[in-house]
């Protein structure tokens, strides 16, 4: 099992947080996510470490930006 704890900009509001949640959920090997709204963190629990790329596309896909 891996962690992984990345900043995403752009959420205001509890949509937002279930988009990015969604989205990156639906990657391969994650067991979960946890979105922090006021501090912008989401961690990330999967089966092996994401690659940097693979979590920034998900959460771009949902309309925001990994920093």
């Amino acid at each position: 099992m891996s962690t992984s704890t990345w900043t995403v900009t752009g959420m205001t509001c509890e949509h937002c947080v279930a988009s990015v949640t969604e989205e990156v959920g639906g990657l391969p090997g994650v067991r979960s996510v946890d979105v922090d709204l006021a501090s912008g963190q989401v961690e990330v629990s999967s089966e092996a470490p994401l690659p940097r790329e693979q979590v920034a596309a998900a959460v771009e896909e949902a309309g925001y930006t990994l920093v």
